[in-house]
């Protein structure tokens, strides 16, 4: 399927995305079970039109492996010292494997005890947070997912990043269907698609970033070069940082947002992030209480409305259309990612 959609792109279908993923990972360093575990994450996120987590970061990737910001060949290690918890150590390697390795010990608590934890530390980026808890529900429990990243954002009234874009995700098993997931990050936008912009050479809306003087800016190049991320509602998103950095950060043990070298750039070590992920079984928690039905009834006072619209429903339309079209990206991308192949 892969052909050039116009001078500047090539199409792609699922297959050739994850086949070419996981040649680039491979050819930059990371065992197979690594980088499988990344391929898959990536491919997810090309499918649901998640593209600034997809293809668009692989360079990256590719690059901080090579370098040895990333452990590409790093083995997690899982502990299993409380009832109610999972820890996982990443040792400086992806987020993804490590959190494939705990996810199995996190449901089998959750279903068991009615809710468990999984704490995962000395990670790196875990790509799309929505992915991971979506596997979660999938397996029957309402999920949230926390992840800290490089500091980004600063308190309101202040001036130095302290906490990243800091995501939070849930998702809920559904009677039918995908379950529902809502993934958003604590900053007005994540700070990828700000890197994308850069990347095709877009300015970025207003509102979305400060330059490095304090000044809103539509100059993604600004935004990077010692800006910061505009956060979600103020103080409403500051707090949003608070509660998702002492959660994945703090109670993981990972390297605090303003510790944590950049995702962006090959400069400094390991980023020894966190990732923090809760598992709830709601017949537990709820009783006798018919969930699915009451999950039912309360959706559809949402999507009952006009112009309402359900978390995670452009997921499902992208994924849907993705299927049946596959992708387009930049011809130059293609390229670039092509070179780090095996």
């Amino acid at each position: 399927m892969s052909n050039p959609a116009t001078g500047n792109s090539v199409r792609l279908s699922l297959a050739e995305v994850e086949a070419l993923t996981l040649n680039a990972l491979s050819g930059s360093g990371l065992g197979l079970p690594q980088a499988l575990s990344v391929t898959q994450s990536v491919v997810a996120a090309e499918a649901d039109g998640i593209h600034s987590h997809g293809l668009a970061r692989l360079p990256t990737y590719c690059e901080h492996a090579r370098v040895g910001k990333i452990n590409g060949k790093a083995i997690a290690v899982l502990e299993d010292g409380a009832p109610g918890i999972v820890r996982v150590d990443a040792r400086d390697g992806f987020a993804h494997p490590a959190i494939d390795l705990g996810l199995p010990a996190l449901v089998s608590k959750a279903r068991k005890q009615g809710i468990a934890a999984m704490a995962v530390t000395n990670s790196y980026n875990c790509g799309v947070v929505g992915y991971h808890v979506e596997r979660i529900a999938g397996a029957g429990l309402l999920a949230l997912g926390f992840v800290n990243a490089p500091a980004s954002i600063a308190p309101v009234g202040g001036r130095l990043p302290v906490f990243g874009t800091n995501p939070i995700a849930l998702a809920v098993p559904r009677a039918e269907g995908p379950p529902l997931v809502l993934d958003q990050s604590s900053s007005v936008v994540a700070k990828s698609e700000i890197v994308v912009h850069k990347a095709r050479g877009e300015a970025i809306p207003l509102g979305w970033a400060l330059d490095r003087e304090g000044q809103p800016t539509t100059d993604p190049a600004a935004a990077l070069d010692g800006g910061t991320m505009v956060p979600s509602g103020g103080y409403k998103g500051v707090g949003l940082a608070l509660i998702v950095e002492l959660l994945a950060a703090w109670a993981t043990g990972a390297s605090l947002s303003m510790e944590a070298s950049s995702f962006a750039d090959n400069t400094g070590g390991p980023p020894r992030t966190g990732q923090f992920f809760i598992g709830i079984n709601v017949g537990a928690t709820a009783g006798n209480a018919d969930t699915p039905a009451r999950l039912a009834r309360l959706l559809d006072g949402m999507a009952s409305q006009p112009g309402v619209r359900l978390p995670g429903d452009r997921r499902l339309a992208a994924r849907a259309r993705t299927a049946r079209e596959g992708i387009a990206i930049p011809a130059a991308l293609h390229e670039r990612i092509r070179a780090y192949a095996v």
